[in-house]
């Protein structure tokens, strides 16, 4: 019995310290995510470029220019994943978007086109010669206005996961609509219609596609979101008890301006491009990666594009390295090195 007793110590024990982590490491993972970052020599800083400010992160002069866009709902921390690794060969610029972050909450900012003109005027000051740009989802459809309209600097373009040819209100709706409309576009213009919840992570919690998948847990987790917003008006969106995994698209939301999310609602967002037109602008040699191509039980399309969409991609642009990889949307967070790879073929190329 003695025995039966100090086993079953020993395993309360293991149990408690698993859950501490398991907490811990859902609060607090992000943020030291980030501090590695910045131990990796990022500072952050500001620019006004044309009359509106751009918050970025530099890190130190070790290579090539590489400019960073992340993708809607995010940050520049949100490269933080990678950016130690990047740091060692290359001279990173990660900006926050419009919208996001420190940077300018303007709307009239809020589309394509004036989101990539003001990266590129920002190029011209901040890194003032070549560079590679690399952008994720909407981020990347940015970066390729970027490279078809900058082409004397920009030498090497990658695309991760953008969703051309599923971006507009009529693309994204097609068949039974994708992920991004029903988890994105959809939940922010909802929120713009009320005035009863302030805080959007807290909204988005209530009515998050996502999240509606795990039935009862939604409401939970809609309970605890809004409850720690309000604790917490001036921080993060973090669950203890929650996977991280799963809410980890809400720790940028405090920062977000739900308007952006609007322009994809009401097609604004792109107006003036066109997709096909634009990619076969692009003379720089890019790198398209590709997660693999999903669909729900409901016949939503879970990925940025079909592989239609994807064929389509790079038949327009003049020189596709197409890699496709078995991962949700944000490659660089789940494939780390596959996504400097992916960065160091680019500039491979470009040389």
């Amino acid at each position: 019995m003695k025995t039966v007793g100090i086993v079953l110590a020993v395993l309360l024990v293991a149990a408690a310290a698993a859950v501490v982590v398991y907490r811990d490491h859902n609060l607090h993972a992000d943020e030291r995510m980030i501090a590695r970052a910045l131990d990796a020599g990022f500072v952050e800083k500001q620019a006004d470029v044309n009359g509106a400010t751009i918050n970025y992160a530099e890190g130190p002069d070790n290579g090539p220019a590489l400019l960073l866009v992340h993708g809607q709902g995010m940050e520049w921390e949100d490269y933080a994943s990678v950016m130690p690794a990047l740091a060692k060969r290359y001279h990173v610029f990660a900006v926050d978007c419009f919208g996001h972050g420190e940077s300018a909450h303007e709307p009239a900012l809020y589309t394509c086109v004036a989101n990539g003109d003001t990266l590129i005027a920002f190029a011209a000051q901040a890194v003032d010669g070549p560079y590679i740009v690399s952008g994720h989802s909407s981020g990347g459809i940015i970066a390729a206005y970027v490279a078809a309209n900058d082409a004397e600097h920009v030498v090497a373009c990658v695309l991760e996961d953008p969703p051309l040819f599923r971006v507009t209100p009529d693309q994204v709706q097609e068949g039974k609509g994708a992920f991004a409309w029903f988890d994105g576009y959809t939940v922010a213009h909802s929120f713009l219609q009320q005035d009863q919840v302030a805080a959007y992570p807290a909204w988005y919690a209530a009515h998050s596609y996502l999240f509606g998948l795990f039935g009862g847990l939604q409401t939970m987790l809609a309970d605890q979101t809004a409850a720690w917003c309000a604790a917490h008006p001036d921080e993060h969106a973090v669950n203890a008890w929650v996977p991280r995994a799963w809410t980890r698209g809400m720790y940028f939301m405090d920062d977000y301006d739900p308007r952006f999310g609007d322009a994809f609602y009401d097609g604004s967002w792109m107006a003036g491009i066109d997709q096909e037109k634009l990619l076969r602008t692009i003379e720089c040699p890019t790198v398209y990666l590709k997660a693999t191509t999903r669909y729900g039980d409901d016949g939503v399309l879970y990925a940025a594009t079909t592989d239609d969409d994807a064929a389509r991609v790079c038949t327009c642009l003049a020189t596709c390295e197409y890699v496709e990889i078995d991962s949700g949307h944000d490659i660089h967070v789940e494939h780390a090195k596959e996504f400097v790879a992916a960065i160091d073929q680019a500039a491979d190329l470009a040389e």
